[in-house]
């Protein structure tokens, strides 16, 4: 998809090392400027030297989108340096509490809520203007638990059906700003995260890490787990003028693991 972001600068709040990085590069790789915001500045700085060796244009802006004036120092900062966003990506992650509902600590249903769901609507709101100036693109990063309720991951579907809601709820609401809004929603990320909690649930059963990737892509159509580009790639298209007719859609990137 080469040349499809031609001249668009493109905010992604939550850089991480694996899909956060890999939409970044993407979008550079698109065409795009990329705009870095997340809490870790040396991690931010990390990825805008890979968009930059690779010939792209980065902006690293250290933000906590739960923190009103951080953002509103974030829109400042794209501003004076672009003039202009055409699209935000909300790639906020809070790992969930992994407990059952009964055993979940408020506070941290409260903080998942106020970082997933908060954050990226604060983040929203305040890019709401010049996104509409430039009959903009918004691309949430969801998950596959909104299709399931396996035990143990209530807390985190909690926060992310909220976000679903939000999410349709905004599509109508700014469509008229001519502002798109859609959600993307992985399984599992075959990353380095991913493949260190294989190893670790390898050495709890005593089995080995290809088992336990064996037994997990198994659930799929294609017997394999998605990798951070092909996720990225999909906020690529959702993000482009490809997707121009397309709003309040959630797009599953699995393997086929699910079907909605």
């Amino acid at each position: 998809m080469t040349g499809v972001l031609d001249g668009k600068v493109v905010v992604v709040s939550g850089v991480g090392p694996g899909l956060g990085r890999s939409i970044c590069l993407r979008a550079a790789a698109a065409g795009a400027s990329v705009v870095l915001a997340a809490r870790t500045e040396s991690r931010l700085k990390e990825v805008a030297a890979e968009v930059d060796a690779a010939g792209g244009t980065s902006l690293v802006v250290p933000t906590d989108i739960t923190d009103d004036d951080a953002v509103d120092g974030l829109v400042r900062s794209v501003l004076d340096e672009f003039g202009r966003a055409d699209v935000l990506v909300n790639n906020a992650f809070a790992l969930p509490s992994m407990k059952p509902l009964a055993r979940t600590d408020f506070d941290q249903i409260t903080a998942s809520l106020d970082l997933t769901v908060l954050g990226t609507l604060r983040v929203i709101k305040a890019f709401t203007d010049t996104l509409a100036e430039a009959d903009g693109a918004i691309v949430n990063i969801n998950s596959m638990v909104i299709r399931h309720s396996e035990p143990r991951y209530g807390s985190y579907k909690l926060a992310k059906s909220a976000l679903l809601a939000m999410s349709q709820t905004l599509a109508t609401e700014l469509g008229g700003k001519g502002i798109r809004i859609n959600t993307v929603a992985p399984g599992y990320i075959w990353d380095d995260q991913l493949k260190w909690y294989f190893g670790e649930v390898a050495k709890k059963y005593d089995i080995t890490p290809e088992q336990v990737y064996e037994q997990t892509a198994a659930k799929s159509d294609l017997k394999r787990l998605p990798e951070p580009d092909e996720i990225a790639e999909a906020v690529v298209f959702l993000a482009s003028p490809m997707a121009s007719a397309i709003t309040g859609h959630t797009l599953d990137v699995n393997c086929g693991e699910y079907h909605d």
